[in-house]
Order: C-alpha cells, then structure tokens, then sequence
C-alpha cells in the first residue's frame, strides 16, 4: 500500500543534481570562482570597485603576478569589468559584472558562517589557552 509519503532517502534521490560530475552545478561553479584566491577576490570586490593597488594591499598574501593572473581569469570568465581609463599615470579598475553580483548573498553567507564556526572558535580557544 502506497501511504503518498516520501522516506528521506526518495527525497535525496529527487533532490540530488550531481549524479554525473561534469553535469553538476557545484562542480561548474567551483571551476568558474574555486581556487584559493578568486573567492576573496571576488569578495574584496562585493564593497565596492578596486584599482588593482587596492585589492593587492586587501589581500597581502597573494603575489601580484598571481593577482593579474586570477582577474584575468575572472574577467575571462564574466565575473570582473576591467576599466582602463586613458589618464597618466594610467588607472585600470576592477568591479563586480551584473553575473557576479548575484554570488554577492552567497559570499555573505559564506562570510557569516566563517566568522560563526571557525574565527570566533579560535578567539575562544585562544582565550582557553590563556
């Protein structure tokens, strides 16, 4: 006898988008903005446009030539306007296109959920230590 109830695991098997990995929504995104510097790229450029200057001093890390590496790529990619102004010395700025505008909620969530499970762990584990 069918009740019209769904177990748990129909509802996984419904829901579940990534049965083959080239066709899998995740793995399309990560390979568009997933790596270890175009997130906080892209994240650096969600408060506002950026000379490059800018974004390399907000990102100490990452080396310049990586930098011009990763935008190309995004802009390659849709997700970074380059604007190159005619001016001397010259200027080029860097900002979020409409596509990557809309990932803008997505790195706010990711950001809330750092700060929640693992920055503000470690100030209380720091302070444990104390």
């Amino acid at each position: 006898m069918v009740t019209g109830k769904n177990s748990g695991n129909d509802m996984v098997t419904k829901q579940e988008h990534c049965n083959d990995f080239e066709d899998c929504p995740i793995t399309a995104t990560m390979e568009v903005i997933g790596g270890k510097w175009k997130p906080i790229i892209l994240y650096n450029l969600t408060f506002g446009t950026r000379r490059f200057g800018e974004i390399a001093a907000r990102i100490p890390k990452i080396s310049r030539k990586i930098l011009t590496e990763q935008l190309k790529e995004l802009e390659k990619d849709g997700l970074v306007e380059r604007q190159q102004y005619k001016e001397i010395p010259p200027r080029v700025e860097y900002s979020l296109t409409d596509k990557s505008k809309s990932l803008v909620a997505v790195f706010k969530e990711i950001a809330q959920w750092g700060n929640e499970n693992l920055l503000n762990t470690r100030e209380k584990d720091d302070k444990s230590y104390k």
